[in-house]
């Protein structure tokens, strides 16, 4: 079975795809150069690609920096910093990007019919604090009646199916399946900071170290504060 697998190369999007290796697929990865802030994350994709073994390891590169809108793609919005978990998840934040998973999983959708997958894996996570409108059930679910819909593959009746399998996993509990399912963590990279040592003190950084806490566990990347 055939399977493309949305990698960015951090926590979440490396346990789907050894998630999706543990299901007996067919790994094609892909990730994007959206000319993002944190572009040092494509340097993890490749290697947890390499890693892995996948059959192929696609990098689609495009520019949302031309909008903005996100601090993730404009250095004009500064990013949050020692938020406490309460602070994330009070309202949508500025690290939000317009519409990228739509866009993400309109990539996948095309790679996957080309290559006639029959399943893309997504990392999104629901309980992950950021309230993200895209990393929730009922986006899914519209976007799998998009799979269904707007493909050739979809309307012969083989839709591709999203996997979402850390839709409703905590944190620490994605750091559990990850360690089952042998994720290398130390090549793996969640910071938003955009420099080549982790920042520590930016959402994804804390949400990353408190779930490693959380289990008595180390994380084992350098970060330049904790």
């Amino acid at each position: 079975m055939k399977a493309v697998i949305l990698l960015s190369g951090g926590l979440d999007s490396s346990t789907v795809l050894y998630q999706a290796l543990a299901d007996g697929c067919e790994c094609y990865t892909i990730s994007f150069d959206y000319q993002q802030r944190h572009k040092r994350e494509l340097r993890s994709a490749l290697a947890i690609a390499k890693t892995a073994g996948v059959v192929q390891n696609q990098i689609v590169t495009f520019d949302l920096r031309q909008w903005g809108g996100s601090a993730l793609t404009d250095d004009t919005i500064d990013l949050p910093q020692m938020r406490s978990l309460e602070e994330m998840s009070q309202n949508i934040p500025v690290t939000y990007v317009p519409a990228r998973n739509t866009i993400f999983l309109s990539f996948a959708l095309a790679y996957a019919e080309t290559i006639t997958a029959e399943r893309v894996y997504i990392g999104i996570n629901a309980l992950d604090y950021s309230g993200y409108p895209d990393c929730r059930p009922d986006y899914i679910q519209a976007m799998q009646e998009v799979f269904r819909l707007g493909t050739k593959q979809g309307r012969e009746g083989k839709t591709i199916n999203i996997v979402a399998p850390l839709l409703h996993l905590k944190k620490t509990e994605i750091i559990q399946l990850g360690n089952k399912l042998g994720v290398p963590w130390e090549l793996t990279w969640s910071c938003y900071a955009g420099d080549d040592v982790a920042c520590g003190v930016c959402d994804a950084c804390q949400l990353r170290l408190a779930a490693f806490a959380e289990l008595g566990l180390k994380d084992p990347l350098v970060y330049s504060q904790k």
